[in-house]
């Protein structure tokens, strides 16, 4: 897993790639990325698939805020990303958001 980081000189965006590693997609069919940016609607961002089966998506985000995030694989399984700057408590269980620091 993933982030790369693009900073915008022109607007207060930083474009943010996120990527799931075929390893920890486990096969899925499908991968999508929820979060605070989103809502947590799983519909909203859907990942490419790349051939190797790793997953991936691009977003525009507004600096100097914080998003939690998590990845949802084939619409049930929860998965965290290892790259994440930072985690906080989901507040279900002992479950835990990742963190991107934009």
């Amino acid at each position: 897993m993933s982030l790369t980081k693009k900073f915008l000189k022109s607007k207060p965006v930083c474009k943010v790639t996120f990527k799931l590693q075929h390893e920890a997609a486990k096969d899925a069919k499908s991968a999508a990325l929820v979060g605070d940016f989103n809502n947590w609607n799983p519909k909203k961002v859907k990942m490419t698939k790349l051939k190797n089966g790793a997953f991936t998506t691009t977003l525009d985000l507004e600096t100097g805020k914080e998003y939690a995030y998590r990845y949802m694989l084939d619409g049930k399984l929860w998965v965290n990303d290892e790259a994440a700057d930072k985690y906080v408590p989901a507040g279900v269980g002992s479950e835990e958001n990742c963190v991107v620091e934009v």
